[in-house]
C-alpha cells in the first residue's frame, strides 16, 4: 500500500473526453479542498510486483498536491503530476491512479482564463513523447485508449480522436486525419481524412478516406480503403515538378524526376525539364557519405536548347553540358593527410542557355568563368615538411579559353635556425636568429580553346617546369625604435624546353620564327635586400565630441640589389636580328611557367608609407559608463609604395601605387579605393619619356583609379542572416556537399535565404573605374570610365508574405542588368514561391509549391535558393 495522508473530503473526478476530441470541461475541477493533511510538492515511491513476480518501483510526483482515497484505493495528483512505471512515463496537471484496476487516467485542467492547459505528455516504451487531450491506460497489460492524440510518422502528422495501443505496438485509430502540419488543428490543411486506421510496424491501413483542402472535404477524390508500406528508412519515389513559362522556350514542366535510394551511404536524383518549343534538360545528381570518413556528391547535366525562329537560317539547337563534383574528407579519418575536390566544368554557354532551373542561381547565370580543383596533401617529418598536389582547371566562358594544371605540386620545409642550439641558454645571439627555408614547386600546364582542347595536336603543347627557392633572412631590433630586416633569396628553375628566335627566308621575304628546343635547361638568379621599418604615433587635440584622433604612420625603406642575368656569361639570353635589322636580345626561357632571370642590373631603394587614422568619440547613448567612448575609423590602410632603381638608364622611378579603405555612417558603408600615379610624362606617341611631370606643372599623372562601396540600410538584417547561418551549421554538423554549397551561396547572396523575421532589408553597391588610354587614331590620351550600381533587398507585405528583388544599372551602357523578383508565402507546413524575370534574355516566371515533410517524397518540391532540401 502507498503511505499517503488520508482525507474524507470528496472531489468530482474528471471524466474522459468525448470522441470528437473535445474534453467535457464541466467535470474537470481543480483541487479546492483545504485539508491540512494534504501533501504538497510530494514525491513517493512504492514497490509493486509485476506479473512475472519481479518487484518494480513506481515513482509518483505531484508539484501542487496529492490526495489518497484510502477507502477506494485511488490516488489523485494535481499540477505537474508525474508517474513512472518501468519504461512508461506520464506527466499531466491531473492524474488518477486506481490501484484496484491498475489503471491510470490523465487529463489537463481548466485554468483561471477558462483555457484547457496541462495536457498529458506520455512516453510509451521505445517511443518519443506525445501530447494528448486525455488517456486511460492499464499499466499492467500496457493497453489503453488515448483521446485527441497527434503523432509524427516520418515527418508527417497523424491526428485521431481515439487511439488504442496493444502489446504488439500496433495502433488502432478512429476519426483521424493525415497532414503535413504540426498544429493541433491545421490552419492550412492539405491532407487525407479517414474514418478508421491501423498502424503497424511495416504498414498503414486506413478505412474510407478522402482528400481535404483548407477544411473543404473533396469526397469524390476518395478510396474505400488504402494500404501503405511503412519503411523505417529512405525510400525511392516521384519528384513532383514545378510549372512556368520561359520567353524563348515556351511553357515548361521543370525538374520532374525520380528519387533513388540505394542504402544509407548514397542516393540519386534523376530529373528532367520539358518545354513546349522543343527544348529539354536532364540531370543526374548523386550524393554519398561515409560517417566519420568522407562525403561528397556529383551532378551531371545535359541540355538541348532551341534557338532562333523556326524556319529561318538562325534556327538551331545548342548542345550543352555541365559536370560538378564535390568531395570532403574528415581530418580525423586520416590524420596528416587531406583530400578534397571541387569540380565545375562544361560548355561555356550552359548557364546562359538554360537560365533559371532547379540547380541554377542568379550567380550562375551572370558568372563569366568556371574553375575546378582536386587537391591532395600530406604532412610528415613531425609537421616540418608539407607536400600538396593539385589538379585544376579554369575556364573563361566569354572567350572559351581553358587553362589546365595537370598537375601542380609543392613541397615546403618549415623555416629553421641552422646556427641555433637546442641546448642554448639565454637569449639568441644575432647569428642564431638567421632563418633558412626551402620550397620546391612543379607545374604541367596547357592553355587552349574549349573546342580544340582534347585534340591530339593540342595535347602535345603542354609546358612544364620546376622551381627551387631558398630564402635566408635575419630580423633584429635596431636603434631601439626600428625593425631591421635583411634577406638573400636564391631561386633556381628547371625546364624541359627552351626557345630560339631568328629570321627565316621565305617566299615572300624574311619572317621572324620562334622554335621550341627540347632538352633540360636550368636557370638561376638571386637578390639581396635590407631594410628598416618603424611606427610613428601622432595624437590630435580634442575637438567637440571628438576626444582624440590617433594617426599611426608605418614607413619602411629597403635597399635591394640584383645582378644583370642577361650577361653572356650566364647563357640565359641570346641575340638575333629582327625584321628592322636591329639586334635584339631575348630570354631562352621566355614564356616559361616560372619565368626566367631578369635582364638588367638593379640596385635601388624601395619605399612604402602606411597610414591609419581613427577617432575616439564620446558615446552620447551610453548611460552605464561602460562604453563612454567608441572608436570610429577615418582612414584604414592608406598606403603609398614605389621603387627607385639607381642602375636603370632612364625612368628610374617606378609608378606610385596607392590604396585604402574606410567606413562611413556608423560603418553602414564600406568604401575601398586604389590607383596609380605616374611621375613621368608621355611624348606625342603616347610613350613614357624620361621627364618628370612636375616640370610641366603637375606632380604626377593619375593613370588609374578604382572606387567601390557597399551599404546596408538595415545592418541588423545582415547580422540576423549571419546568426541564422551559424544556427544552421550547428543544427546540421554533418552537412552534405549540396548543403555546404548552399550555405556558401547564402553567405555571399543576401537573397538566397528567406527570413520572415526581418521585416525589410535594402543593400546597394557601387563600383567605378577610371583609366587613361592612348588613342592611336586621334593620338591623344582618352579617359575611360565604367560604373555600375547594384541593389538588392526584401520586404514583408504581411508577416507571411515576402517580396525579394535584385537589380542593377550600368551607367556607361545605360541599361539595366539582370533583374529578378521573387515572392514567397509561408504556409506553415507548406512553402510557395513565385519567381519572375520581367525582361531580358531570361524573361520567365516560375511557380513552386513545396511540402515541409520529408515523408512526402512525391511532393518533393524545392524552393529556389532554399538553405536545404527536403
Amino acid at each position: 500500500m502507498l503511505s499517503f495522508s488520508i482525507s474524507v473530503a470528496q472531489v468530482v473526478e474528471p471524466s474522459k473526453p468525448t470522441s470528437n476530441n473535445v474534453v467535457d470541461t464541466t467535470l474537470i475541477v481543480n483541487d479546492t479542498t483545504k485539508n491540512h493533511l494534504r501533501e504538497v510538492q510530494g514525491q513517493d515511491t512504492v514497490v509493486m510486483t509485476d506479473p512475472d513476480g519481479l518487484e518494480t518501483v513506481v515513482t509518483i510526483v505531484a508539484n501542487d498536491s496529492s490526495w489518497n482515497q484510502v477507502n477506494k484505493n485511488i490516488l489523485h495528483l494535481y499540477r505537474g503530476a508525474k508517474v513512472k512505471y518501468q519504461t512508461f512515463e506520464l506527466a499531466a496537471d491531473y492524474i488518477r491512479l486506481d490501484r484496484n484496476t491498475n489503471q491510470l487516467f490523465a487529463s489537463g485542467v481548466i485554468d483561471h482564463n477558462g483555457e484547457y492547459v496541462g495536457r498529458p505528455v506520455v512516453i510509451f516504451p521505445g517511443e518519443t513523447p506525445k501530447t494528448v487531450d486525455s488517456l486511460l491506460y492499464d499499466y499492467k497489460t500496457q493497453e489503453g485508449n488515448t483521446y485527441g492524440i497527434m503523432t509524427e510518422e516520418d515527418g508527417a502528422y497523424i491526428q485521431a480522436s481515439v487511439l488504442r495501443k496493444n502489446l504488439y505496438d500496433e495502433l488502432s485509430l478512429k476519426s483521424g486525419m493525415y497532414s503535413t502540419c504540426n498544429l493541433p488543428y491545421p490552419h492550412t490543411h492539405f491532407g487525407i481524412r479517414f474514418t478508421k486506421g491501423f498502424l503497424a510496424k511495416n504498414h498503414i491501413i486506413v478505412g474510407p478516406a478522402y482528400l481535404e483542402v483548407e477544411n473543404i472535404p473533396i469526397k469524390f477524390i476518395g478510396v474505400p480503403f488504402g494500404f501503405f508500406p511503412k519503411n523505417n528508412k529512405k525510400a525511392s519515389g516521384l519528384l513532383f515538378p514545378s510549372f512556368g513559362e520561359d520567353a524563348t522556350r515556351g511553357f515548361a514542366v521543370r525538374d520532374m524526376g525520380w528519387y533513388l535510394t540505394f542504402n544509407d551511404y548514397w542516393d540519386s536524383e534523376i530529373r528532367a525539364s520539358l518545354y513546349s518549343k522543343g527544348s529539354w534538360e536532364a540531370s543526374v545528381r548523386t550524393n554519398y557519405v561515409v560517417n566519420y570518413k568522407y562525403s561528397g556528391g556529383f551532378n551531371i547535366r545535359y541540355a538541348s536548347t532551341k534557338s532562333g525562329v523556326e524556319g529561318t537560317s538562325n534556327y538551331g539547337t545548342n548542345k550543352d553540358f555541365n559536370v560538378t563534383w564535390n568531395h570532403t574528407q574528415r581530418q580525423e579519418a586520416n590524420p596528416g593527410t587531406s583530400f578534397s575536390a571541387s569540380v565545375n566544368f562544361g560548355t561555356g554557354s550552359y548557364f546562359r542557355n538554360t537560365g533559371f532551373n532547379q540547380n541554377n542561381s542568379m550567380q550562375d547565370i551572370v558568372r563569366n568563368n568556371m574553375s575546378s580543383s582536386i587537391a591532395y596533401g600530406k604532412v610528415f617529418a613531425d609537421g616540418k615538411v608539407n607536400f600538396t598536389t593539385n589538379l585544376s582547371h579554369r575556364q573563361d566562358m566569354a572567350s572559351g579559353r581553358v587553362d589546365l594544371e595537370l598537375p601542380s605540386f609543392s613541397l615546403n620545409v618549415s623555416t629553421f635556425n641552422p646556427f641555433d642550439s637546442k641546448k642554448r641558454v639565454g637569449e639568441q645571439k644575432w647569428y642564431q636568429r638567421i632563418t633558412v627555408g626551402y620550397s620546391l614547386q612543379g607545374r604541367n600546364t596547357i592553355t587552349a580553346g574549349d573546342s580544340v582542347l582534347f585534340k591530339k595536336e593540342t595535347l602535345n603543347n603542354f609546358t612544364n617546369g620546376f622551381q627551387h627557392s631558398i630564402p635566408v633572412s635575419l630580423s633584429l631590433n635596431a636603434f631601439k625604435y626600428f625593425q631591421f630586416n635583411t634577406s638573400v633569396n636564391y631561386t633556381e628553375r628547371w625546364y624541359l624546353q627552351s626557345i630560339r628566335k631568328g629570321l627565316e627566308n621565305r617566299l615572300n621575304g624574311f619572317e621572324e620564327v620562334r622554335d621550341t628546343v627540347q632538352g633540360f635547361r636550368r636557370a638561376y638568379d638571386y637578390s639581396v635586400s635590407s631594410g628598416l621599418s618603424t611606427k610613428i604615433y601622432g595624437m590630435y587635440p580634442k575637438m567637440g565630441k571628438v576626444e582624440a584622433i590617433r594617426h599611426v604612420v608605418t614607413p619602411s625603406v629597403n635597399l635591394n640589389y640584383r645582378p644583370d642575368f642577361s650577361a653572356a656569361r650566364y647563357g640565359f639570353y641570346r641575340e638575333y636580328t629582327n625584321m628592322d635589322g636591329l639586334i635584339q636580345k631575348y630570354s631562352v626561357f621566355e614564356n616559361g611557367i616560372y619565368g626566367g632571370p631578369g635582364a638588367g642590373k638593379s640596385m635601388g631603394i624601395g619605399f612604402s608609407v602606411d597610414n591609419n587614422i581613427e577617432a575616439k568619440v564620446r558615446n552620447s547613448k551610453d548611460t552605464t559608463g561602460k562604453e563612454a567612448f567608441k572608436k570610429i575609423p577615418i582612414i584604414q590602410g592608406l598606403t603609398f609604395s614605389g621603387n627607385y632603381n639607381f642602375m636603370a638608364d632612364s625612368l628610374k622611378l617606378s609608378t606610385i601605387n596607392f590604396s585604402g579603405r574606410t567606413s562611413l555612417f556608423n560603418q553602414k558603408i564600406n568604401l575601398n579605393f586604389n590607383g596609380t600615379f605616374d611621375p613621368y610624362t608621355i611624348n606625342e606617341n603616347g610613350v613614357r619619356v624620361d621627364r618628370f611631370a612636375i616640370k610641366d606643372g603637375t606632380l604626377a599623372r593619375l593613370t588609374n583609379f578604382g572606387l567601390s562601396f557597399d551599404y546596408s540600410l538595415n545592418p541588423s538584417a545582415n547580422k540576423s542572416r549571419s546568426d541564422n547561418l551559424d544556427s544552421l551549421r550547428n543544427r546540421m554538423p554533418n552537412m552534405t556537399s549540396e548543403q555546404a554549397e548552399a550555405l556558401s551561396r547564402i553567405s555571399t547572396d543576401p537573397n538566397a535565404f528567406v527570413d520572415f523575421n526581418i521585416p525589410w532589408n535594402l543593400n546597394g553597391a557601387f563600383s567605378m573605374n577610371y583609366s587613361k588610354v592612348w588613342d592611336n587614331t586621334d593620338r591623344v590620351m582618352r579617359n575611360q570610365i565604367t560604373a555600375t550600381v547594384n541593389v538588392n533587398g526584401d520586404f514583408n507585405v504581411t508577416p507571411k508574405w515576402k517580396v525579394q528583388f535584385n537589380t542593377g544599372y550600368d551607367l556607361r551602357q545605360k541599361a539595366l542588368s539582370l533583374t529578378r523578383f521573387s515572392i514567397y508565402r509561408d504556409l506553415h507546413c507548406w512553402d510557395m514561391s513565385v519567381g519572375w524575370t520581367p525582361f531580358g534574355q531570361y524573361q520567365s516566371y516560375n511557380i513552386t509549391i513545396r511540402a515541409k515533410a520529408s515523408i512526402l517524397q512525391d511532393l518533393k518540391l524545392t524552393k529556389r535558393e532554399s538553405h536545404y532540401r527536403y
